[in-house]
Parts: C-alpha cells; structure tokens; sequence
C-alpha cells in the first residue's frame, strides 16, 4: 500500500487516539493546533482561529478508505467549522487551503486552495461553506450568497484558485426558506454544535450533544471515483444515541490520484467555537477484496552461537497478495496458540506490538527488525550448539492484512574465533588508515582455523565476488571481512575505516599586504585554524619553496600558491591563490588650507574668521585612493580636496588619513586658528567718480553696527553716516566736489560678538 520505498511499521488501519501525551510521528498539524485535553484541538474558543492535521501516510486509491472520528464543536457563539479532506499524495508542499468559510479546503479570495485537492467534506456551523461566497464554486440554490448553517457539503478537488466545486450537500437543522428539499427529514434533524456559549465538551455517546462521524469511499462501479456514503451518530435525547444517514452512496464520480493522503482542519471568524477531534481510525474500504498474506514453514535456517545472526524473510518466502503491499509488520510467537489468542482488535493491527517484536526462549533472544521488512535477529547460546529452535511467526502487510502463522525452525552450531583484519604488512590492527585520492590500501583476514570462503563488506553492504582472504580498495567506507568456517559459521573480524581525509578550507585573505618598507609578512596569521602539529603548510612562487612556520616571515612581493597536506600522508590539497604586497616606498602624507579665494590661514594674512569657507587642498602620495578628514569640531569629509565652516573661534587640529589601494594608510594633522570675530580694512585714499575707487568706504566683515564719520584737517565734521550698506563718502559737500587734500576718519562698531571697535586715521583725495 505504501509503494516501493514505504516504511515498515507504517499503514493501515491507522489508529489515532489523540488522548496520549505524543502521537505518531506521521500525525503532522500546524497553526493554531494544540494536543490537550485528551482530543486534538484544532480551534480553541477564540476569534480568527486556524488548524489543520494530516496524516502523512499514502493509500492507493484503488481500494477505497473507511474512516470514524469523534469530533467537538461546542462553547462558542457557532463558526465557523470543520473539514475532512483527500488530496494527491505526490504533493511535496503540502498548504492548507483558505480558512474562515472555506474551512481550510477550498480557495478564499485571495487565498489558493489546499494543494492537490481531491475531496472535501465540510461540516458548517455557520454557514458560508455551501455557498459562493469568498470566490467559491457552486453551492445551495444555484450558487446562492445566502448562509446555510448546519450544513454538510461535499466539494470536489481543485488547484490554487480554480475548482474545488459544490458537488452535494445536506442542511441538518433549520433549512431557511426554500430549501426544505435540502435539508434531512424532520425526525432526523440536530445542530452539527453540542452547544452555545458556555457549554463544555460532550464525550459520552449517551449524553445530548455527543457527535461522532462514518465516513466510507467505496469504489465506484464505474471505476472512476466513489460512492460516498456519510453517516453520523447523533445524541439528542438522554440515552438515546442514532445513527443518522447523511449521504447514502452519493456518487463522486472524479478520478483520484494514485495515492492519496487524509487530513482535517476547522476555523473560526467573527464568531468562534472549540473544534477538535479524538478517536479517529482510518481503513481501506473494499476490505472483501484484501486477502491475507500466505506465509510458509521456514527449515533452511543455521545461526551461529554466541553472536548475532541476521535472517531475513523474502518476497519468495511469502506472498503478499495485495495492490501494492509491503511487509509492514513481523511478530515473533512462542507457539501457534499465542497467535490465535492474539486481540482481533483492528488498531492493535495498525503497530507491531512490542511484546511480539522481542521474543525471548531458553535457546536465545529473537528481535524482529525496525529497518528491514521482515528482517530479525536470533542469537543463540553456546549451550544449544548442536540443537535446533522453532518459533512461530505473522505477517502483516500495509493493509493491516495478516497471515495465519507459520513456523521458522534454526540450527544452532559453534561459532569460531573472531579474525584479525589488518594492513598487508602491519602487525597489528588499526580502526583507521587515511589514504591519498588514487591511491589504494591491501587488507588481509587472518585467523586461527581454516576458512572455506571470506565475506568483505564496505558500510555494511556485501562486496559480491570478493571470497578470497585479501582486498585491495581506494574507496573510503568502513570495511569488516567475514571467514566462514566449515560449519558455515562466521569469524567476524575487526573494523577499519579508510578514509580520504577532509583537508581545511583554505580561506586566506588576498592580497597579504606589508605596509611598511622593507615589512615581512605573516600569511599564517590568515590561515583559519593554523595547525602545524597535524598539517603541513606549503608556499610556493617568486622561486621560494616556504614550509610551516617559514610562511611568518614572507619578505618578496609577488604571486604565490598556499598549500596543506596531512603530515602523514604526500597528497596535497588544490592549491590556493596568494598575493603578497609589501610597500617599496614609503606612503607621503601632507595637506595645506587656507580661507576660500585669499589663501589667508593667520594672524599675518589677516585673520581667518569663524564664518570662512576654509578651502583644505590634499598634497599626499599620488598612491592614495581614499581619504578621511576630522576638523576637530565633530565634523568629518571623505573628499579629497573638502571646504569647511568651523562657524566659531578656537584653534582646532585638523586630521588626515589617507588610505592606498592595498589598505595601508599615513596620518597627519595641522592646526586651524580661527581668532577673528571681525575684520575693518580703511583705504588709505579714494578718486572721487573713479570706478570701483570712487567713494571712501571702509571694507569690514562681522560688523553688526558701523559708525563713518568724515573730518576736515581743522576738525569740522563733513560727512556721517550709520548706515552698513552705505556707498561712502562720494568727496563732496553740500554738493560741491572738495579739493584734494588730507582727511581724517572715524569708525565706531560693534561686533557680532558684541566687541566695539574704534578705530581712525588720516586718508587722501585724490584729483
């Protein structure tokens, strides 16, 4: 049932309580699903609410599905439901479809629908599941909008957003109007809920409220699809369980993939309610048409005393009779009347019981294998030797089909001596030998006895044709070898690994680079992991064959390959490539600065005031690539040739890195005075009507009050002004252009600083 690569231990009847602390590893649920309680909750009480399960084992098919659960849907104030689902088994991703009215099945406008859909089964407390809304296909009444609570519909398969159409549907409570043919006859109605706000979980079919689902897929007559029957146990009197018909052989007459897989999910909204399920058994529906596994007497088995000895039943010792069967569960038995006591209880079926996969008898242990179908072991003690034990045993296949029992009788002989499995030429065994890529390793089986053939295995495997006590491998692996004595029992040797050793990564930073003239290097500082103990290192290029600890001191720039080996061993890794660059002169650094169109940078200059755009010009080695500036103020530029505003007096140090293209860098700084607030420049003479020289004007900056007065040489005052956007004294008086001569002037300000300035002196016009 499970195909070719099928587990054993897995597949029907597959039996799900739900009320242990774990379920089976196969029993895969997400979003809001919690195990509690003794049920699987797959909503809790709670707005916008999701979960989904599935199991995760495949089913033919061909033979249909049986399928009971017991669900809860109780507490809240009646959303939205929940789902039961078939979908392809080949689908690598599963994804739920959209939830809230789709019930995790169908798609819900922006949300595809369950991948490789095949069936859904709703059961729909609120109402929007048989209907059309949310981009759904088809429902009650000609694909009515309406709500349809207490409705079970039946949709088909689909894909993302496309299918997943309305195929039959049954309202069990309260049809609205016109939609009486809908609904179950009025003896059998009852809310697909147990109750409302405040109502606890119902568990005893006796109680009202207690809601337990039979669903079976028969195959179709036609060969394509089911008949889907849908029955229902229902409690709404005290005491008085049905069983109420839901859908009796509807036909869903759609192809189904060749495997499929079963799940559920269960929603909420707007309105909410618990939904969770217990109790569920899966089986193959057309069971009429499973036969049992025939076994057969098993006589030509010998083991060996004092060790494990492994036997395996074949295809050709049994006959599995079913579509598709494996061997899903071997189980040991004392006598055939422990078999025919065993439980008829199909879910003991679904598991191999543990008590019947270790038998134990005075002769030795058998146990049944979990990784080989029909695989087990029996070792027997060295006090039998020379006897034979019969035990008994059952097949089951992935059906939960099972044979009738059948007998396995083994002979128990002497076991020889364990053999020596060593190096051709060694004296002693070793667990390891590390070899060469290409290269290949002897091994000899010595023992005390005479062997009639050897047996090598690599990982476990038998390597065929290999019968001789010598063999020669380049491949890695675990080798043991085996000499069979004439007895046909095995002396087992010791194991030894061959193995092609992984070498370090080689990961070294390039180029490895010396900033410093005349600098040696380091290249191991770059090597992860430098181990010198257990490798050997290897540099090569520029003529230099460097090993180990020589690669600290590498003093030629150049190209080199880095190489590593085992110390034991010649071969090395692929080799990676190096450059090394050590600096042949050394890296200049300078810089100068001066205020933006007058170069002034002092006192001498004139002052560099705080609101000057300071122009700073990089005089470094052409070799520089990037650069770094700090002003000392907080400020920081990456341009080459920035321009800065300290903005306030102070002498700050203006730094500069400068970095070349292999990372090596050189540092300077400089300081920057800024010690003016303000500046006045007086002419010391003017041309009236001269151009740019036509009036006397003092030329000041930081000034926020400025005072011009204009004296004769007999001290009468000619001229005044206060205004900071004056044009000056244009040499005139009351109109009339004076002579040339001496004048004296005056200045009053204040500074932006609130400093005052007073300053005056003697100019002359000129005529």
């Amino acid at each position: 049932m499970l195909g070719i690569e099928a587990k054993a231990q897995i597949g029907f009847p597959y039996c799900e309580t739900f009320q242990t602390e774990s379920t089976f590893a196969e029993t895969l649920f997400g979003e809001s699903v919690d195990l509690t309680g003794g049920v699987l909750r797959l909503t809790a009480n709670l707005n916008n609410q999701n979960g989904y399960v599935y199991i995760d084992v495949p089913f033919p098919s061909t033979y249909g599905i049986k399928v009971e659960f017991e669900y809860f849907m109780y507490g809240g104030t009646g959303a939205d439901g929940l789902s039961v689902f078939l979908f392809d088994a080949d689908v690598s991703n599963f994804a739920p479809g959209g939830f809230g009215g789709s019930l995790g099945y169908a798609q819900r406008n922006e949300q595809p629908g369950l991948t490789g859909a095949y069936l859904g089964l709703g059961f729909d407390a609120f109402g929007k599941y048989s209907n059309t809304s949310e981009g759904k296909n088809g429902g009650f009444l000609q694909g009515s909008t309406a709500l349809f609570p207490n409705s079970i519909t039946l949709r088909k398969g689909g894909s993302g957003f496309s299918g997943y159409d309305y195929v039959i549907g049954k309202i069990t409570q309260n049809p609205p109007a016109g939609a009486n043919d809908l609904a179950l006859d009025v003896q059998y109605r009852f809310p697909l809920s147990s109750g409302g706000q405040g109502t606890q979980r119902v568990e005893e079919s006796s109680e009202v409220g207690y809601r337990k689902v039979f669903l079976e897929l028969e195959p179709h007559p036609s060969g394509i699809g089911y008949l889907v029957k849908l029955e229902m146990e229902v409690t709404t009197e005290v005491g008085n369980p049905r069983l109420v018909t839901i859908f009796q052989g509807a036909s869903f007459p759609y192809a189904a993939p060749k495997d499929l897989k079963i799940g559920f999910a269960a929603s909420t909204g707007e309105s909410t309610n618990f939904h969770e399920i217990r109790n569920l058994v899966v089986e193959v529906s057309a069971d009429d048409s499973l036969k049992n596994p025939e076994g057969s007497d098993l006589t030509d088995f010998t083991s060996c005393a004092g060790q494990e000895n492994q036997f395996y039943i074949t295809d050709q010792q049994v006959v599995l009779p079913n579509e598709n069967s494996v061997i899903r569960c071997l189980q040991l038995y004392e006598s055939l009347e422990d078999i025919k006591a065993e439980s008829e209880d199909i879910c003991a079926q679904a598991r191999c019981l543990e008590q019947n996969r270790v038998l134990i008898l005075p002769q030795g242990t058998f146990i049944a294998s979990d990784e080989e179908e029909g695989g087990f072991t029996f070792s027997p003690k060295e006090e039998f030797v020379d006897q034979e034990v019969t035990v008994f045993y059952t097949i089951t296949d992935s059906y939960g089909k099972t044979s009738k029992g059948n007998s396995i009788t083994i002979a128990i002989q002497e076991s020889p001596q364990p053999i020596s499995l060593l190096i051709a030429g060694e004296n002693e065994p070793v667990d390891q030998i590390n070899i060469c890529g290409g290269d290949e390793v002897s091994f000899i089986g010595i023992g005390d006895e005479a062997y009639e053939r050897f047996e090598w295995y690599k990982d476990g495997v038998l390597i065929e044709s290999e019968t001789q006590n010598t063999f020669m491998t380049g491949e890695p692996g675990e080798y043991e070898v085996l000499g069979y004595n004439r007895k046909n029992c095995p002396a087992i040797s010791n194991k030894v690994i061959v193995a092609l050793p992984d070498l370090p990564v080689l990961e070294v930073g390039s180029p490895v680079v010396g900033c410093l003239t005349g600098q040696v290097v380091d290249i191991t500082s770059q090597i992860s992991g430098y181990d010198p103990i257990t490798y050997d290192y290897q540099l090569t290029g520029n003529g230099l064959i460097l090993m180990d600890d020589e690669l600290m001191s590498v003093s030629q720039s150049g190209l080199y390959e880095l190489k590593v080996k085992l110390k034991s061993l010649d071969c090395y890794s692929e080799p990676v490539a190096v450059e090394v660059y050590i600096q042949e002169t050394e890296l200049l650094i300078d810089f100068d600065f001066g205020v933006q169109g007058t170069g002034v940078k002092d006192e001498a200059g004139g002052g560099v005031f705080p609101s000057d755009i300071i122009q700073f010009t990089d005089l470094s080695d052409d070799r520089a690539i990037k650069w770094e500036w700090d002003f000392g103020d907080g400020s920081f530029s990456q341009d080459k040739n920035p321009v800065h505003v300290f903005g306030k007096k102070g002498d700050f140090n203006v730094s500069l890195v400068i970095t070349d293209e292999y990372g090596c860098q050189q540092t300077i700084s400089k300081a920057v005075s800024i010690t003016r607030s303000y500046r006045l420049m007086i002419p010391t003479g003017f041309t009236p009507g001269e151009g740019e020289n036509g009036t006397f004007l003092p030329k000041q900056k930081g000034l926020v009050s400025l005072e011009l007065l204009i004296f004769n040489i007999w001290g009468e005052m000619i001229f005044r002004t206060e205004d900071l956007e004056t044009e000056g004294w244009d040499g005139t008086l009351n109109g009339k252009l004076l002579d040339a001569g001496l004048f004296v002037y005056r200045v009053n300000g204040v500074t932006t600083e609130g400093e005052k300035v007073k300053e005056s002196g003697k100019f002359r016009l000129i005529r």
